[in-house]
């Protein structure tokens, strides 16, 4: 059942490598075969065609996906993104990372992903909201606050949350606040949700810097991708005490060796549109802002972007991917034969779904609570999914990708031994 690495690199499939992960933690857990063979198939996958009308008065045809991967321990959690390149094999590797990230932090959800072939960036306002409420009804034979819970992710905010709720509740008569997370706050939505990405990836960060006996004060830190976790992991980390020295987005980035303005870099962003031509530093490019001499690197953006080619580069000491998938495995593999701690993505960035499991229990019960509070309660959940992380890399001297997978795994492997099949 396990996958050769060289024809999981070859493909550059993510899906393939989201296989091959949970093949490595397989043989290193002693995984039986069926429940190993049952975790590497998605429960279900529905792909809808969507027509959604255009300002000119024409309709076009979309094409929509959402995956379940397993929901041995709830209901389905994921984010639903709007992107061009959105593939069905991408949802199935983002929705079994996220059965992964769930059982990691210890709530109560299973897998699941959704994603829609379009590009935001050429549609209106009006054309967006007409493809989310269509993509809503076409999914809503699965969705629901008892089944899969959707939320943002790439290109998704919290307007077409409130579409997706308004939609779903207009089908069944009445308000269901619980649909979806991520949602504004005048309708359900949580306080903190908005930096709950970020905020994890700078407890994760913190728990690193401890164990490596570094100071945090000065550190280094550069963020590739300056969308809603980089842009929010940037304002945290220096309000923290690092010093944020290289950011990019999708245009290019800017890098000062003796720290950057991140308030005035994020001002220039929301101005311009971008970080390109900010005046407080050098310009660079992407690949740059991986490589730049830091102690903390954070892949904010897409999947896939340290590859065996750049990994030998990257000079940081960790990397908190902050993205989904940004790693590949055999870049994996020499980040951990050089001492570089890897905080995977399932630890890294699962503030998002801690705090939308937050946001589901307060819609369901009506009753919410302070930021304060979401803080404090998502620090607890952080700190203790790293130090079982880190317990189990050591237990079986392997990366802390591997020692996440290992708990992650047990959890939902236990859970689906407990349950069984039926009939």
């Amino acid at each position: 059942m396990a996958q050769d690495l060289s024809a999981v690199q070859s493909s550059d499939n993510v899906w393939e490598m989201a296989k091959h992960q949970l093949d490595e933690v397989a043989s290193l857990i002693g995984l039986n075969e069926s429940i190993h063979g049952y975790l590497r198939q998605p429960k279900r996958v529905l792909e809808v065609s969507v027509p959604a009308r255009m300002d000119n008065g024409t309709f076009r045809m979309f094409t929509g996906y959402r995956v379940q991967h397993n929901m041995a321990r709830g209901p389905g959690k994921g984010g639903i993104r709007f992107h061009p390149d959105v593939t069905l094999d991408e949802v199935k590797a983002l929705a079994m990372w996220m059965t992964w990230k769930c059982a990691l932090v210890n709530i109560p959800f299973g897998g699941a992903k959704g994603g829609v072939i379009c590009d935001p960036k050429h549609m209106s306002t009006q054309e967006l909201e007409n493809l989310t409420r269509r993509f809503t009804s076409e999914i809503s034979i699965i969705i629901g606050p008892e089944k899969d819970i959707p939320a943002p992710d790439v290109y998704t905010t919290p307007q077409i949350m409130a579409w997706i709720m308004d939609t779903y509740s207009m089908q069944q008569g009445f308000s269901i606040p619980g649909v979806v997370t991520g949602k504004p706050i005048s309708i359900g939505g949580s306080l903190g949700r908005d930096k709950a990405t970020a905020r994890g990836c700078l407890y994760a960060t913190d728990e690193a810097m401890a164990v490596l006996g570094r100071p945090i004060a000065g550190a280094r830190v550069a963020i590739q991708g300056f969308g809603n976790a980089g842009m929010y992991a940037a304002q945290l980390m220096e309000q923290r005490g690092y010093s944020v020295v290289a950011v990019s987005d999708s245009q290019g980035g800017v890098a000062n060796p003796k720290g950057l303005d991140v308030r005035k870099v994020t001002a220039h962003k929301l101005e311009t549109g971008s970080i390109v031509g900010f005046p407080g530093g050098e310009r660079i490019d992407n690949r740059e802002v991986l490589e730049y001499d830091c102690d903390v690197l954070v892949p904010a953006a897409l999947e896939k972007v340290i590859t065996r080619e750049n990994a030998p580069l990257i000079k940081a000491r960790i990397v908190a991917e902050a993205a989904n998938g940004p790693t590949l495995p055999d870049a994996d593999d020499i980040l951990f034969d050089r001492g570089i701690v890897v905080l995977p993505d399932i630890l890294a960035n699962a503030g998002g779904v801690t705090v939308s499991y937050f946001e589901w229990v307060q819609d369901l019960q009506a009753n919410f609570w302070e930021e304060d509070e979401i803080n404090e309660r998502l620090k607890r959940i952080i700190t203790r999914a790293y130090r079982d992380t880190h317990e189990q890399a050591k237990r079986y001297g392997v990366s802390m990708r591997k020692g996440a997978y290992a708990v992650a795994v047990n959890r939902v492997a236990e859970a689906t031994k407990l349950r069984g099949l039926y009939p």
